[in-house]
């Protein structure tokens, strides 16, 4: 892999980290506050727990993504693909009630999904790239 390409899997990486923690910890301990901001507090559901499972699994992933980001990006080719999954689940969700018009704010679609598209794209593409060009390394060290 080259330098430049590698640079730029660690900085898609750092910044699916710093995007996912951050909106963990902002839905987490400040739910409230961001649906009130949006003008949806009326849409947060009446038991919290669900807005913060949710937000803990996003801080979580954001979590998974600075492994990735720091660490050998072929042995954590299979943290990748839960990082790509975990994108492909919340941009389907959020576009399926997009869909069929229920959704507590754009936001959500505008912000959220599109960006979780673009990080299930490039992360999907880093997933496929590294399993095309394993190194010999790799290919030597493993068991059989």
């Amino acid at each position: 892999m080259t330098p430049t390409r590698e640079r730029a899997y660690r900085t898609l990486f750092w910044i699916a980290a710093v995007y996912d923690i951050a909106l963990g910890i902002t839905f987490l301990f400040f739910a409230n506050e961001a649906f009130r901001l949006l003008d949806v507090e009326d849409q947060l559901p009446d038991y919290g727990g669900y807005v913060a499972l949710i937000a803990a699994f996003l801080f979580v992933i954001g979590v998974a993504y600075v492994l990735i980001a720091r660490g050998d990006l072929e042995r954590n080719r299979d943290l990748i693909a839960i990082g790509v999954l975990y994108k492909a689940a919340y941009s389907g969700v959020a576009l399926y009630f997009f869909a069929i018009g229920d959704y507590p704010h754009i936001v959500f679609v505008a912000v959220f999904a599109v960006a979780d598209l673009i990080f299930l794209v490039l992360m999907a593409e880093c997933w496929w790239y590294l399993g095309r060009h394993h190194t010999t390394q790799d290919l030597a060290g493993a068991p059989g």
